[in-house]
């Protein structure tokens, strides 16, 4: 039996065809059936990712807000930064990939739970300490004081549906 020569011009075989599936290993290429379990899966492999990549050395964590802990807001800014330019990259240090952006992605529903949360614990201090809607409002940026309540309402009720989740 012959073989046939190999011609150089056929190109290499497509890693994402459904004869080559994506390995269960790389939770940024593989997609469980639950997309809620996948991301629930990425979070802390995202963070990881980056911290490793883009926040191994002094230099490259000084660019955070909390140098020694790379927390979900600042993994998402970081690699938005060093997409756009506004951070610099150091020699050596990877280049931004779509495995990276894809981890920054993941943790955006985290970044956004943890702001939620953040805000709805200040407007219920805000609150406690006696200002009104309206100074709320006001400092919210918001038109009207109905709007800042319903801001609340909508963020305590999201705010407790996550909770409820985590438990």
């Amino acid at each position: 039996m012959t073989s046939k020569p190999s011609d150089a011009s056929t190109p290499p075989p497509d890693p994402s065809s459904p004869s080559n599936p994506p390995s269960p290993s790389d939770p940024f290429t593989f997609t469980p059936p639950s997309a809620d379990q996948a991301r629930a899966q990425r979070t802390y492999t995202s963070l990881f990712r980056i911290a490793e990549r883009h926040a191994a050395t002094d230099g490259q964590r000084r660019r955070q807000a909390h140098p020694q802990v790379l927390g979900p807001h600042e993994a998402v800014r970081l690699v938005s930064f060093l997409l756009s330019g506004a951070a610099l990259m150091e020699d050596g240090e990877p280049e931004v990939d779509r495995a990276d952006i894809t981890a920054a992605l993941s943790l955006v529903p985290l970044a956004r739970a943890e702001m939620d949360e953040l805000e709805v614990g200040l407007l219920e201090m805000a609150r406690g300490r006696g200002m009104t809607w309206p100074e709320i409002a006001f400092g919210l940026g918001l038109q009207t004081p109905q709007a800042a309540r319903q801001r609340y309402e909508r963020l305590a009720s999201r705010t407790e549906r996550a909770a409820d989740l985590a438990e």
